[in-house]
């Protein structure tokens, strides 16, 4: 007779372990409180180059960073089923994999909002760069970052009009649309909800991607997010010795 639990209901308690090393302890050891930078907006908006100039940066200054980029985080964690099928077989990957369907979309925004908060609980500045265009996805993202109260989310809004975005077009993903070969495409077939109150709103059609990543930067100093790094953390390392 099997073991397994006949159905999710059945499985036993998940109770939540935890660690014995505190985030105050991580944040003495790097010199930073752990947080979620949250770039949003639309296709073309740059994103993905804004972040890329942070984290740049982040490095020059010695502070330990992690990027979650939108398309590549769509080829593991929330891998579509045309890459998991090959893999897996096509009833798993019909389960898990995850396509670009309201639905899907919010699966794919609840799973990074995760993996963000674990990257923040390590004392990372972790960075993400999604569309994510539902304002309740990215509320609910925030929700889990900040629940325990020792970490901070950062929503920026990297706003540029359409039709500059349309005119970058760097995958030729709005012609498609406009064809109709991509379905649920935001700004074209789907609707992107514009954050209301963003800690930053970053026009991308002005300004290089350095000038705005410096922005950002100025906001986590002036949020006290980089602390002096903790001699005493560092000792302790050395302490059997």
């Amino acid at each position: 007779m099997s073991s397994e639990p006949s159905s999710k209901n059945d499985a036993p308690k998940v109770v939540w372990h935890t660690g014995s090393v505190s985030p105050k302890e991580r944040s003495g050891l790097l010199g930073q409180v752990g947080c979620v930078v949250w770039f949003t907006g639309l296709s073309g908006s740059g994103k993905s180059t804004i972040a890329n100039a942070l984290d740049q940066m982040l490095l020059r200054h010695s502070r330990p960073s992690l990027l979650l980029d939108g398309d590549n985080i769509r080829h593991g964690l929330c891998a579509t089923p045309n890459i998991l099928k090959p893999i897996y077989g096509e009833p798993f990957s019909e389960r898990f994999g995850l396509g670009f369907s309201p639905q899907d979309r919010e699966e794919n925004i609840r799973r990074i909002g995760q993996v963000a908060y674990l990257m923040a609980s390590a004392g990372l500045i972790c960075l993400s760069a999604f569309v994510s265009p539902y304002r309740k996805d990215r509320d609910r993202v925030k929700s889990i970052v900040e629940q325990s109260g020792q970490f901070r989310f950062f929503e920026v809004f990297v706003d540029a009009p359409l039709e500059v975005c349309e005119a970058r077009d760097p995958k030729g993903l709005y012609r498609q649309a406009r064809e109709g070969k991509i379905p649920f495409f935001t700004g074209i077939s789907d609707p992107y909800e514009p954050p209301e109150d963003p800690a930053l709103r970053l026009d991308s059609s002005l300004d290089s991607p350095e000038h705005h990543a410096q922005t950002v930067m100025d906001l986590l100093s002036k949020e006290n997010l980089f602390l002096d790094r903790s001699s005493d953390a560092r000792c302790a390392l050395g302490s059997g010795s």
